[in-house]
């Protein structure tokens, strides 16, 4: 509306056109908080997945480390069995069947 328009409206009209743009602040302000509620989650969401994989490259750093143990640890084993696979046994233990054979 012009101004005009607006000098010709009657004190009423006025009123109820307050009113109106009073109940439109509200629900605007409504709307406001809400988008607000959501974007903070987003940011929450937007965080936690960053710690989520911060965790998964930690927890992999701590695989790859315990996977270079296991092998160091099979590399001196059999350094010890003169280079022979592995049998699963320790050295220096024979089974109840080997000494009898014996």
């Amino acid at each position: 509306m012009t101004d005009k328009e607006l000098r010709k409206l009657r004190r009423i009209d006025l009123l109820e056109i307050l009113v109106a743009q009073g109940r439109e602040i509200e629900m605007l302000k409504a709307e406001l908080k809400k988008a607000m509620e959501a974007l903070d989650d987003r940011r929450i969401l937007i965080y936690q997945c960053g710690s989520i994989a911060e965790a998964a490259m930690k927890i992999n750093q701590v695989f790859e480390a315990a996977q270079a143990a296991a092998d160091q640890y099979l590399e001196s084993i059999m350094a010890i069995d003169g280079g022979e696979a592995v049998s699963g046994r320790r050295p220096g233990v024979t089974d109840a069947h080997e000494t009898e054979v014996m």
